[in-house]
C-alpha cells in the first residue's frame, strides 16, 4: 500500500507572486477514481453549522481554489472555500475552545458508492485552517433533509478519524471501508477553513432503479460505468467521456497528443453490469480542429484478458463538434467496451444505450 504524505501546521504567509508556488501536495493513488462529490453528478453541501466568512458550497466548486490578496468584504477577507468564525471559550478565565469543539458540514454525494480516498484541500488557508479534521459517512436512501440526516437513528461510520492537517496543502486520506455510502459529515476542529473537498471512489448504483428504467446508458459514470485504461491521458482524463451531460468546453472531453507514428488511441471501459447494447452515441462536441478522424467500438463479454472483442461499430468517419448516433443491427452483449480512435485527437462523450441482462435482485448492491 502506498503511504499517504501528511502535511501539518501553518503554511508560510503569502509573500506575493504565484499563490500556489509553496502549495504542499502529492500524487494520491486513489485520485484515479471518479469524484463522487462532483456537482455534475448532483453532489451538494446540504448544511453546515457555520459559514460566517465563506460559504459551504465552495467546497465542491470544480477546479483549484482562487486567491485574490486584495479582495475583502464586509466580514473580512474573501476566501474561496468554506470558512467558519473563530471559536471562543466559555469565560475570561477559559477563553480557549474546548477540546471537542468543532464545526461541521453535511455533503450529499452526487452518486452513491464505495469511497477509496478523500482529499481535504486547504489551499490559501495558511494560518486559518483547522488543526484537525474527521470524516464520517452514512447510507441513507431517498432525499433526506439535513434534520433527518442529523437524527439519532442515522448510523455514521468513521472513515477518517480525527487527524491533524496542514494549511495551504492537499491533505489526502485513503479509505478502506467497502460499504456503499450516500452522505458525508465533514468535521473541522476547532474551526477554520477548507477550500475544496474531493471524494474519490467507485459508483455503486441502485440496480432496482436501473432495471425499472429498462433502457439507459450502461457505461455512464452515474450508472456505475468506469474507465479501466486508456492509451493516452496527455491533455485530459478519459473518464470525462462518461460524465453527465454534453461537453461545454474543449477540456471537458478526452483529447490525446498528436501522434507522429502509424498507431492509434483507445479507451477501455467496464460497464455497470453485463448488458445488452442496442444503440450508441459518439460525441465530439467542442472538439473542432482536434476531433478524432475515425472511430470504432467493440464489446467484450467477460473479465478475462483472453476474452475476444467483438466489433459492433466498424471504423466510421467522425465530424468535428457533432453528436453521432448509431443503431446497432443486432444487440451486443458484454461487460466491457472499447472505443478506438484513428489516428489521434479526441471525443467528448461515449454513450452506450441498453439494458441489464439479469433482473435486479430486489435491492441495492
Amino acid at each position: 500500500m502506498t503511504a499517504i504524505p501528511r502535511f501539518t501546521g501553518d503554511a508560510r504567509p503569502y509573500a506575493g507572486g504565484d499563490p500556489y508556488a509553496d502549495y504542499r501536495t502529492a500524487d494520491f493513488p486513489f485520485t484515479r477514481h471518479a469524484d463522487l462529490a462532483d456537482r455534475l453528478l448532483g453532489a451538494g453541501v446540504v448544511a453546515a453549522n457555520d459559514e460566517f466568512f465563506a460559504q459551504r458550497e465552495n467546497l465542491l466548486v470544480p477546479g483549484r481554489a482562487e486567491f485574490d490578496p486584495e479582495r475583502f468584504g464586509h466580514k473580512g477577507k474573501v476566501m474561496d472555500g468554506w470558512e467558519t468564525r473563530r471559536r471562543r471559550g466559555v469565560s475570561a478565565d477559559h477563553p480557549w475552545p474546548a477540546d471537542d469543539d468543532h464545526d461541521w458540514a453535511l455533503v450529499r454525494l452526487g452518486a452513491p458508492g464505495v469511497i477509496r480516498g478523500i482529499v481535504v484541500d486547504t489551499a490559501h488557508f495558511r494560518g486559518n485552517h483547522p488543526q484537525a479534521v474527521s470524516i464520517e459517512a452514512a447510507s441513507v436512501p431517498g432525499t433526506p433533509t439535513p434534520e433527518e440526516l442529523l437524527a439519532d437513528d442515522v448510523k455514521w461510520t468513521t472513515l477518517v478519524p480525527r487527524t491533524p492537517v496542514g494549511g495551504h496543502a492537499a491533505n489526502g486520506f485513503e479509505v478502506t471501508s467497502q460499504e456503499r455510502f450516500t452522505h458525508l459529515r465533514v468535521n473541522q476542529y476547532p474551526d477554520g477553513g477548507i477550500a475544496r473537498l474531493r471524494v474519490h471512489g467507485e459508483v455503486v448504483p441502485d440496480r432496482e432503479w436501473l432495471a425499472a428504467l429498462g433502457t439507459f446508458d450502461v457505461v455512464a459514470l452515474e450508472n456505475g460505468g468506469s474507465v479501466e485504461d486508456a492509451s493516452d491521458l496527455f491533455y485530459s482524463p478519459a473518464a470525462h467521456t462518461i460524465r453527465p451531460g454534453r461537453s461545454r468546453r474543449m477540456d471537458d472531453g478526452w483529447e490525446t497528443r498528436r501522434r507522429r507514428d502509424h498507431g492509434h488511441d483507445w479507451i477501455r471501459y467496464r460497464l455497470t453490469a453485463r448488458s445488452e447494447i442496442r444503440a450508441l452515441e459518439i460525441d465530439t462536441a467542442c472538439l473542432k480542429g482536434n476531433s478524432a478522424g475515425w472511430a470504432s467500438v467493440s464489446v467484450r463479454d467477460g473479465d478475462g484478458e483472453n476474452a475476444p472483442w467483438t466489433e459492433v461499430l466498424p471504423r466510421t468517419r467522425l465530424q468535428p463538434d457533432t453528436n453521432h448516433r448509431f443503431v446497432l443491427p443486432a444487440p451486443a452483449v458484454g461487460t466491457h467496451a472499447r472505443i478506438d480512435i484513428h489516428p489521434d485527437g479526441g471525443i467528448s462523450r461515449l454513450r452506450l444505450f441498453g439494458s441489464l441482462t439479469q433482473p435486479a435482485d430486489g435491492g441495492e448492491d
